[in-house]
């Protein structure tokens, strides 16, 4: 895929405007530092401490007040549940519910409105789908943000991240890219290369494949190079190499705590290679690959300004009354001639049971594990095993653009090299893939800030019981290093919190998960709407169930939920005609 030069030529032009626009003088607070306001947002906390006391009560509380029967009940409304509906309703099943907890459906995928701006809630991009990912790329298709032309395929530009993506905050200015380069050696360049090197080596090695769950397709298992990356964490495999420099240390771990959730001391050596391997590869300074015209379609990204929330809006949008939002599912029991579903539907204060032939459960793992009555062996020896990272997403609105300290000009994706927040992975800006430059350069925009807590030291309940002020502060103490106005433009921030965000790939998983991926295989090939014919992956299932979260993949990705719900919805729709 190639930009073309009317889209390189748009993106310089940017570029200079966005330029000219940070050197613009900023107005300080003539009152002081202002107490910006805000508040947790996001996630219903409140209804797992009612749904706990509930299951503590028993007994009469969860009696169930009305019987619905369906032909498919699909617990979660995740990227994986509304995959699995969409499976279900393209191929002419339409009796079906879809159980969520929220009130919105999505997942980590959803979307959000600050002071009437969209802005993301959690995943916030899709790499441009590889050949691995047919079902991803008819999903586009459908949506029209792909199209061939003469041969070769062709992306909506409004919808690929507009140029400058991407800048780094180090030695107190800007550079564009996060590789780290400013002031760096011979010595940093050369430990890029061998990294780069040894990427390209395990790629011709073994099949790295995105989503990872093709990779054990052959129903065979993993790969021995797959298994010895697996069997140790990133950080012992780099050690091994001899790779220590501080530089490229330092940006690998943050490509870990970005995709997984915790950092290369944690996640497994087979994660780390992954990153690279499965998608754009790693490619050094100076190598001889590494040239402007190549870059942009190896780093291609689709994404909005709600994030992947655009997505799941429209993967929701044809379902209707089929959604059941703010619903919790309780218990699911399989029978010899069905399944049944109970759930607390929080409006209405009742228990309502669902009767049906069969359920897609999209559930986190641990979720899954305690309704799923009795648990499959797999289901709880995975539940024990995996570990999840909590995360946080602060979304700060801004009142104009900020102060900007010297170099790369303000770029979609901005990250500080060695954040003093803990976890802190950099901000997007939800303004950047406005077509109005005019709102872009002087008006106001919203600030997407993450931070992954999978290495903080109990950071999960940290999470749970500090006050939103204490993230607040932090944030905005480590943003005003590269912006010492941010005090003074921001007018709300509002922080979304993720107990248990993302499945983290530590040493062991893949092995593991993969070993459960081949217990039922399936050779039947489907069709995509594009006339394309494939076969999936096998689905973890038991009679009546199919299981479908990206959990068992083993870490969280579009891709991996996309596929593994489209997969158990084809399967129970499958076994919904025999």
């Amino acid at each position: 895929m190639s930009r073309g030069i009317e889209g390189v030529a748009a993106g310089l032009r940017r570029r200079h405007l966005l330029a000219a626009a940070a050197a613009l003088p900023v107005a300080a607070c003539q009152d002081g530092v202002p107490d910006i306001p805000g508040g947790f947002t996001g996630i219903a906390m409140e209804r797992g401490h009612q749904l706990r006391e509930r299951l503590a009560r028993g007994g009469a509380a969860l009696r169930p007040a009305v019987t619905h029967r369906t032909g498919v009940v699909i617990a979660g409304a995740g990227v994986a549940g509304l995959a699995a509906a969409r499976a279900l309703r393209l191929g002419g099943v339409e009796d079906f519910a879809l159980l969520e907890l929220e009130d919105r459906p999505g997942g980590n995928s959803r979307g959000t409105r600050l002071r009437d701006l969209a802005c993301p809630m959690g995943a916030h991009y899709l790499p441009v789908p590889g050949d691995d990912a047919p079902e991803v790329q008819d999903l586009l298709e459908d949506l029209g943000l792909r199209r061939r032309v003469a041969g070769r395929w062709q992306y909506d530009e409004r919808h690929l991240c507009h140029s400058p993506q991407e800048r780094l905050f180090i030695g107190g200015q800007w550079q564009e890219g996060l590789l780290p380069m400013a002031g760096v050696g011979a010595a940093t360049l050369a430990q890029y290369r061998r990294f780069g090197a040894r990427v390209a080596e395990l790629s011709r090695a073994a099949r790295f494949a995105m989503p990872a769950l093709k990779t054990w397709a052959s129903n065979r298992p993993l790969a021995p190079v797959h298994q010895a990356l697996d069997a140790i964490t990133f950080s012992e495999w780099l050690g091994r190499e001899g790779l220590d420099d501080a530089h490229l240390r330092w940006y690998l771990d943050y490509c870990c705590r970005d995709d997984y959730g915790a950092g290369c001391a944690r996640v497994s050596a087979w994660a780390g290679i992954h990153y690279f391997a499965s998608r754009h590869g790693f490619h050094a300074p100076g190598d001889a690959a590494d040239h402007a015209a190549d870059e942009g379609e190896r780093e291609a990204v689709l994404t909005w300004p709600e994030g992947n929330g655009w997505l799941s809006q429209r993967l929701a949008a044809p379902l209707g009354a089929r959604l059941h939002p703010g619903v919790s599912v309780l218990r699911i029991t399989e029978g010899r001639h069905g399944v049944e579903v109970d759930a607390y539907r929080h409006g209405a204060d009742r228990v309502e049971r669902w009767q049906a032939a069969r359920c897609v459960v999209a559930l986190p793992l641990y979720m899954a594990a305690r309704v799923v009555q009795p648990a499959p062996d797999f289901l709880l020896q995975a539940a024990r095993r995996l570990q999840w990272a909590p995360w946080l997403v602060a979304n700060i609105h801004i009142d104009r653009p900020l102060a900007d300290r010297p170099g790369a000009a303000p770029a979609w994706d901005n990250v500080l090299y060695q954040d003093a927040n803990p976890g802190g992975l950099g901000y997007v800006d939800a303004g950047h893939q406005r077509l109005d430059l005019g709102a872009q350069l002087a008006g106001p925009t919203v600030l997407t800030y993450y931070q992954a807590l999978g290495d903080m030291a109990h950071g999960r309940q940290q999470l749970q019981d500090r006050p939103w002020t204490h993230w607040r502060d932090a944030i905005l103490a480590t943003l005003a290093g590269p912006h010492p106005d941010i005090r003074e433009r921001a007018t709300r921030m509002e922080i979304t919190r993720y107990g248990h965000a993302m499945a983290i790939p530590v040493p062991g998983m893949q092995v593991f998960l993969s070993q459960i991926g081949l217990e039922r295989p399936s050779g039947k090939r489907y069709q995509l709407l594009n006339g394309e014919r494939y076969a999936i992956a096998p689905t973890p299932a038991t009679q009546r169930l199919a299981f479908a979260h990206a959990d068992w993949s083993g870490y969280s990705v579009f891709e991996e939920a996309f596929t593994r719900g489209l997969g158990a919805g084809l399967a129970v729709r499958r076994e919904s005609r025999r």
